[in-house]
């Protein structure tokens, strides 16, 4: 594993919050901004010919607003020109300077993700351009959203923990969310691989919230917690649930003391505002192991289906994956250099986990020099044009001063099933 630090970040429109792989105790940190908060207000100023975020631009908000930027994340998102102090700035300029300042405690830096309310390209594309600005390689930023993060989280707990269903709480000043962690009933074949998704179960506005946070109301913290105990009772309805974590500013004032009874009949209860942070910071831990013995996630984004090719790695020979289920397309290109015995046909397999089916393609080798002793190097090129469209090329790249490249190569594209309707069909 390399050295250098290991971070999740948790970011949305309001705050930052970073966790960092603690070696010594072999768990995540999230650092403080004050006891037990974590937040780091998403604000950026510029003072006195200097660029200041966090609390310090908070403060210079309150005599000088003109001087601060807010909404940092969703005007990066939308590639906004700023205005500051008389300067114009590209608005993910503006979020790289607020992370280059937030990170500086942490020089170096090799594996970083951040877990965002929702990711897609166009967000992954600019928060990896803002870890390469603060110095981090490309293939090291990770992007998921918090889903994902509240997932590799729970890998990392007691397995006891999510034996059987997992349940998060999400709670703001108006609105309170159930999520549910459970396995996916996979197609017989798939080997020891195992597959699990978390899925929003429920949802409910709740106005007596308001009044709850941050001034307490009796009464209407009893119509709050009468709610919310039914809202409980019907999320975990036939449900066998092992776990339960609260998460959110709303749950930070002790309102639900019946509900809580209900979350903590028969299964363990956690509560805590730095989980999506941890788990991000999880996913850097396990990226940068390269642990392979992990479940798999699974959502409506991510493949459905496995591109593998027959090859021997470190002596032993099996089908391996060029590209995996579990990942993303728009994340899923890659590079390799292999070496071949002999001109064979290269088979591609295409493995379906919606439907179980086996798809077989072949590359025809024809064109290809004749050489011996495994002197014939190839270089394999995934490149994925849409969501369905992957093309694989093989390029002959010669073999040192031995035998120049014969300008040899050869296009394959694999045309998959997609992620619409296939999501829904395991269960």
């Amino acid at each position: 594993m390399k050295s250098g630090n290991i971070l999740g970040l948790e970011l949305n429109n309001d705050f930052c919050q970073i966790s960092y792989y603690d070696r010594e105790k072999h768990e995540p940190k999230t650092l403080e901004v004050s006891v037990d908060n974590f937040q780091i207000p998403l604000l950026l100023g510029y003072f006195q010919d200097k660029w200041i975020y966090g609390k310090e631009a908070k403060r210079l908000q309150e005599v000088s607003a003109e001087n601060v930027v807010t909404d940092l994340y969703s005007k990066a998102l939308h590639q906004e020109k700023v205005e500051i102090c008389g300067q114009v700035k590209d608005a993910v300029w503006l979020l790289a300077k607020y992370f280059q300042l937030a990170l500086h405690k942490f020089k170096n830096i090799s594996f970083l993700t951040f877990s965002v309310p929702e990711s897609n390209i166009d967000v992954s594309n600019i928060l990896k351009r803002i870890g390469n600005y603060i110095g981090v390689a490309k293939e090291c930023v990770f992007v998921q959203d918090f889903k994902e993060s509240f997932c590799y989280y729970m890998f990392y707990q007691p397995k006891e923990l999510w034996q059987y269903e997992s349940a998060l709480f999400y709670c703001d000043r108006n609105e309170i969310r159930a999520y549910m962690l459970r396995r996916l009933k996979t197609i017989s074949g798939r080997g020891a691989d195992m597959f699990v998704t978390v899925d929003e179960v429920a949802s409910a506005k709740m106005k007596e919230l308001a009044a709850v946070y941050p001034v307490l109301n009796v009464d209407k913290v009893k119509d709050a917690d009468e709610r919310f105990k039914t809202f409980i009772q019907g999320v975990f309805d036939k449900k066998v649930v092992s776990s339960v974590f609260l998460t959110g500013e709303g749950f930070e004032n002790n309102w639900y003391p019946a509900s809580l009874k209900v979350l903590c009949n028969g299964r363990r209860a956690f509560i805590g505002n730095n989980l999506y942070s941890k788990g991000a910071c999880y996913t850097s831990y396990h990226k940068a192991k390269g642990e392979e013995d992990m479940p798999i996630y699974l959502d409506g984004t991510k493949m459905m289906e496995q591109i593998c090719l027959r090859m021997r790695v470190h002596g032993k020979e099996g089908w391996y994956p060029i590209v995996e289920w579990g990942s993303h397309w728009y994340e899923s290109d890659g590079q390799w250099e292999v070496l071949l015995e002999d001109k064979s046909d290269i088979e591609i397999h295409i493995e379906s986990l919606a439907t179980g089916e086996l798809q077989a393609e072949t590359v025809s080798l024809e064109g290809l020099p004749n050489r011996k002793d495994y002197a014939l190097r190839l270089a394999i090129e995934t490149m994925f044009l849409d969501d369905r469209t992957c093309k694989i090329s093989f390029r002959d790249i010669g073999f040192g001063e031995f035998f120049p490249s014969s300008g040899f190569e050869v296009e394959k594209t694999i045309h998959l099933g997609g992620s619409n309707g296939q999501f829904n069909s395991l269960s």
